[in-house]
């Protein structure tokens, strides 16, 4: 059942359910969209509230949800699209777009405004 969350441990027991939950793509009955959206949302209140995003840019935001979940820069290619722009952005040579953004806010299951 869904809780307010308070810890970090608890949150990446919420996301570890949101990734079983986005694994079924369309498959979701309306209880799990609407179970979906409501975890995704005491998600993003948490991480809103635990790394204080408005004193970070998109690129430490992403760079430290990366890290918090053991995520490569091999894992982003399908949000970003190829090797070579993943790369330029990890390695901030290049801005995260407004497309990129909004796939990564889903990918994360957070916020868009994390990345704008």
């Amino acid at each position: 059942m869904p809780i307010v969350i308070e810890t970090e441990e608890e949150n990446n027991r919420m996301l570890a359910e949101v990734e079983k939950l986005m694994a079924k793509g369309e498959d979701l009955s309306p209880e799990e969209d609407a179970l979906l959206r409501l975890m995704a949302t005491l998600i993003q209140d948490f991480e809103e509230r635990f790394y204080k995003p408005g004193e970070a840019t998109p690129l430490e935001i992403l760079l430290h949800l990366m890290d918090a979940r053991d995520l490569k820069q091999s894992d982003l290619l399908e949000v970003f699209g190829s090797k070579g722009i993943t790369s330029e952005v990890i390695n901030g040579k290049r801005s995260i777009s407004k497309a990129q953004a909004k796939a990564l806010a889903k990918f994360f299951g957070v916020s868009i405004e994390l990345f704008i």
